[in-house]
């Protein structure tokens, strides 16, 4: 088993790094989040999680060891498999994810790509007292939460929009999204791009 690798970045997709270790390159599934904190070059450290299947050996890899439990967690489910459980991550915390299994609310994980209302349920049944999640305290919730939109803002200067544009853009959706989704830089960001449109250049001051 494979449990973490730690490496050169040497190529980054929006849901996959190659981190080469020893001179092998290692393709690893991630979530936007880690791809997002990948840069060429530079050494990554990621907790893994070795899929072997009769026709492919698929590495997922995590930056906390407690989202590579979650994800191990969520392959016990019924009917949830990789790459469903990595969707989850990719759109929900850890705590976000423990609270809506203790709240016995399902509706976070229905917002989850391919998860359907019955693996919802299944998710928040079966993981039901298995979750543990290191719960900051609610000015540490609070600042993390502020920093989102910050986050999302410089995502979509990425992307090509101006600072004005992408600044106004999230403002206003931030505004009528869910707290969950407030939350969440992925969440937010598909959001604000829905409304965006396409990603595109603009001119300086734009």
């Amino acid at each position: 088993m494979i449990s973490s690798v730690r490496g050169t970045v040497v190529h980054v997709e929006p849901d996959s790094v190659v981190v080469e270790v020893g001179g092998v390159g290692l393709s690893l599934a991630v979530t936007p989040q880690v791809a997002h904190a990948a840069h060429l070059g530079e050494t990554l450290m990621l907790h893994t999680n070795l899929i072997v299947r009769e026709d492919a050996l698929s590495l997922f890899g995590f930056a906390e060891r407690d989202e590579l439990v979650v994800f191990t967690q969520l392959l016990g489910v019924t009917g949830v498999g990789p790459k469903s459980a990595l969707g989850v991550l990719a759109t929900l915390t850890v705590p976000q994810i423990a609270d809506a299994v203790s709240a016995d609310d399902d509706a976070p994980f229905r917002r989850v790509s391919g998860i359907g209302p019955k693996t919802a349920k299944l998710i928040v049944v079966q993981l039901a007292g298995k979750i543990v999640a290191s719960r900051p305290a609610s000015g540490a919730r609070k600042d993390a939460a502020a920093a989102v939109p910050a986050q999302v803002v410089q995502a979509l200067i990425g992307l090509g929009w101006s600072e004005r544009t992408a600044s106004e853009a999230v403002e206003s959706v931030a505004g009528d999204a869910a707290e969950s989704d407030r939350s969440s830089v992925p969440a937010l960001l598909r959001l604000t791009l829905s409304v965006l449109g396409p990603a595109r250049k603009e001119p300086v001051g734009g």
